[in-house]
């Protein structure tokens, strides 16, 4: 069983950071890799970013490619979304995922474990 849980949301005016954290427990990063989705009031839940599992490969939206950085620390088994460049447009809750099959990687179907969410709000 795999539980994950996001820290570091907030509120943080245009052009802000914010530090987005997630804590996994029961799986290791050897296993098929990490994605961070948002989801917007309204809106289909969509990719962000993915760190692999092996190499450490990453991977972003052009939405937020230059902008965002996707990293891991193995050693507490936390993965990372530092967000820089803050838009209103970034507004969303971002959850981190697990994937555990061999689809897309910004598929959400290839993930099947979850984290509760955490809220990012960007005023203009």
């Amino acid at each position: 069983q795999v539980q994950l849980a996001e820290s570091g949301g907030g509120w943080v005016q245009a052009g802000g950071s914010l530090r987005l954290s997630c804590a996994a427990s029961g799986r290791t990063f050897s296993d098929n890799g990490m994605g961070w989705f948002r989801q917007a009031p309204g809106n289909e839940r969509e990719f962000v970013a993915f760190i692999s599992g092996d190499s450490g490969s990453t991977y972003y939206a052009d939405s937020v490619n230059g902008r965002f950085t996707i990293s891991r620390d193995s050693a507490k088994s936390t993965v990372y979304l530092q967000m820089d460049s803050l838009k209103p447009e970034d507004t969303a809750v971002y959850y981190c995922a697990a994937r555990t099959r061999l689809l897309g990687k910004r598929d959400p179907r290839s993930y099947d474990y979850w984290g509760q969410g955490t809220q990012v709000t960007v005023s203009s």
